[in-house]
């Protein structure tokens, strides 16, 4: 259930988050998902791709500064309301959320989470009955 996430370091210009698309696009990497931080210079992509290590080596090959970094995906209802409770157990079992994303697709929202501990989320969210995405079926998205 641990999904393998890149995280792409790149300079905040015109044209730099074209390049890792062109990158990943020209050797039939899909994107899954995608989140973007930036600050004043650089900024962090953070991708769910089809084929992340492939993705990794190509785009090292461009000189970019790119690392996996694990993540988790959990399905909650795409409603008002949705998201709470996966929170809310998150809380009561006292972990804390580093970043999170979300996308959804019909009446099921996907968010991924990075975590302090992606195995002691995992087994709290289990524990609860909450749908966790296996990375083979967030990479196919």
């Amino acid at each position: 259930m641990i999904i393998e996430q890149l995280s792409v370091f790149i300079e905040n210009k015109s044209g730099r988050l074209y390049e890792v698309m062109a990158i990943l696009g020209d050797n039939d990497i899909n994107v899954s998902a995608l989140s973007i931080a930036d600050t004043s210079d650089y900024g962090i992509v953070r991708l769910i791709v089809s084929d992340p290590h492939k993705a990794l080596i190509l785009l090292k090959e461009q000189a970019f500064s790119v690392q996996i970094t694990p993540v988790i995906c959990c399905k909650v209802p795409n409603k008002p309301g949705g998201l709470k409770k996966m929170l809310a157990y998150l809380s009561e079992d006292n972990i804390s959320i580093e970043y999170m994303y979300a996308f959804s697709i019909g009446s099921d929202a996907s968010i991924i989470l990075r975590t302090e501990s992606c195995e002691k989320t995992i087994e709290s969210l289990c524990s609860h009955q909450m749908e966790m995405m296996k990375a083979c079926d967030i990479y196919q998205i």
